[in-house]
This record gives C-alpha cells, structure tokens and sequence, in this order.
C-alpha cells in the first residue's frame, strides 16, 4: 500500500534526520527506498521532478531542517463546527 511506502519513507526520515540536516540543511529531498534520489529548492521543483521518474505513493518530499518544526504541522480553521451533546 501506498501508505505504507510513504509512511517507512518518513520513519527513514526520522531515523537520519541529524546526517540529512548535515548534508541537505534547508532544500527539499525526494526520498525513494531509503534513499535521498533527488534535493531541490522547493516543494513544486522537487515534485515535479519526482512524478516524472516515480510513481505517486511510492516516494515522499521532505524539507530538510533540524527538530520536529521540520514534520509537524498546525492546522486552524475559522470556522467553528457545532458540538453534538447527545
């Protein structure tokens, strides 16, 4: 399953984040089978350059940058949903 790949492909990521912030601090890596195939600018460059050789679901774009700020995301929404209190 796709999930899966890009799911190993992220835990690789953890596993080496401090030697591919060493090398790769700042730029976007394309990683496919453990393996850094591909370091951009950004996130467009990087994707388009990836679909042309891999497969979507079979690699995953990574921002290369030192501690949790790097994977972690906040997303806030205005909208506020209403509350079912059955």
């Amino acid at each position: 399953m796709a999930e899966d790949i890009v799911h190993e492909e992220f835990l690789y990521y953890l596993a080496h984040q401090d030697e591919l912030v060493e090398r790769y601090n700042g730029k976007v890596i394309v990683l496919h089978q453990h393996q850094v195939v591909g370091v951009y600018g950004s996130y467009g460059e990087a994707h388009l350059e990836a679909i042309k050789q891999y497969e979507p679901g079979k690699f995953i774009l990574q921002l290369c940058s030192p501690g949790p700020e790097a994977y972690t995301i906040r997303a806030h929404s205005r909208y506020l949903l209403p509350v079912s209190c059955a």
